[in-house]
């Protein structure tokens, strides 16, 4: 048992670590972003899901919904903040119409965690039952933050351009799952495993079509992918 525990403890922090990389990973997006001042055709739909999803995992990983989780508090915790850095970006350099669509999302994640917070610690006492109602919304967002990358597979198959689906992202995605799939099984949490086998999936779908269409893209055109 001890040397199980200690597997996952290893395993938990080589996720950690790839975590941190899936979440810096869109860093040179952002700083292109930054330096046309515009977001140009990237899509905030990665980002959006991605704090929701960071908040609620954050929550999952708290001593007072599940034990022994605190690397899954720790690097969620970290990337909550950092997605909503992301999500300032494409405020500040966003159009009106899509700003507001933005700010309307992000209010809707907010009031949501609230309830669920609130829920949780005031009327669910036993922690099983909290790591089940917990660990059941956190599956569906974690399921939506691995797939949302996939809005743009429709424009990069008409295309043939995989310009505006990041490599690093897709590639930090599949890495990430792997991990953190083989994180689950050593102590079978399968609120942890089914997003992350589902992810991993998505992660592979989305490198098939980077390696499928690569060639094909140019890089210097200006594609008009649907916002």
């Amino acid at each position: 048992m001890a040397d199980l525990n200690l597997a996952r403890l290893i395993i938990g922090i080589i996720g950690n670590v790839i975590s941190f990389c899936l979440f810096m990973s869109p860093m040179p997006t952002f700083v292109q972003i930054c330096k046309a001042k515009s977001v140009q055709d990237f899509k905030p739909d990665p980002y959006v899901v991605t704090v929701l999803n960071c908040a609620m995992w954050s929550f999952y990983g708290m001593p007072f919904v599940t034990k022994n989780n605190v690397l899954v508090l720790t690097i969620n915790g970290f990337g909550f903040f950092l997605e909503l850095f992301y999500t300032g970006i494409f405020l500040a350099f966003s159009p009106w119409g899509k700003r507001r669509k933005i700010l309307l999302a992000l209010l809707a994640e907010a009031i949501f965690v609230a309830l669920v917070v609130f829920f949780v610690l005031y009327f669910v006492e036993s922690l099983k039952e909290r790591a089940l109602i917990v660990g059941l919304i956190c599956i569906f967002f974690n399921i939506l933050m691995y797939f949302s990358p996939l809005t743009v597979i429709r424009q990069v198959i008409k295309d043939k351009s995989v310009k505006y689906m990041p490599f690093c992202l897709s590639l930090a995605n599949f890495c990430n799952a792997v991990v953190w799939t083989v994180y689950a099984c050593l102590k079978w949490d399968l609120f942890i495993l089914i997003p992350n086998a589902l992810g991993a999936l998505s992660g592979l779908v989305q490198l098939i079509l980077y390696a499928v269409f690569y060639r094909s893209t140019n890089w210097d055109q200006e594609s008009a992918i649907e916002v």
